[in-house]
């Protein structure tokens, strides 16, 4: 398989470093470190023709959280024609496991969920999951 284009949307510098570590054998990716940045990241990577694969996001972010970001990110591939299965797949990470975040985030149609304390087998299983990587 080709590796991946990849976002890791993470306010906190140590979260973005270990799912960097964790993903980074799968492909490139950027950092952005609030939702503003991300959807700028996002909107610039279809503008320029290469989507990313998949886009790990955290619910919770001082500027905008996450839920909101999803929305938008899937409003952005709306408004360009692009259907929910053929966007960008959204894992969402987060240190929220209550049930009302989990079905908040399915909701607004993310294709994955990983919380904390993530691990390197929890964000292959999502990718392995979604069909990006064997």
């Amino acid at each position: 398989m080709d590796k991946l284009r990849m976002l890791i949307v993470e306010d906190e510098f140590l979260s973005r470093k270990l799912v960097g570590h964790y993903i980074e054998k799968h492909g490139k990716y950027d950092v952005a470190v609030n939702g503003e940045e991300a959807l700028n990241a996002v909107t610039a990577s279809y503008d320029e023709g290469k989507p990313y694969d998949v886009v790990f996001l955290d619910i919770m972010m001082p500027d905008k959280n996450g839920l909101d970001v999803l929305k938008e990110i899937r409003e952005i591939e709306a408004k360009r024609g692009i259907g929910v299965s053929d966007g960008l797949k959204v894992v969402m990470t987060t240190a929220l496991g209550d049930a009302k975040s989990v079905m908040e985030a399915f909701r607004s149609q993310c294709e994955a969920y990983i919380t904390k304390p993530y691990t390197e087998e929890a964000f292959s299983t999502q990718l392995r999951k979604l069909g990006l990587i064997d």
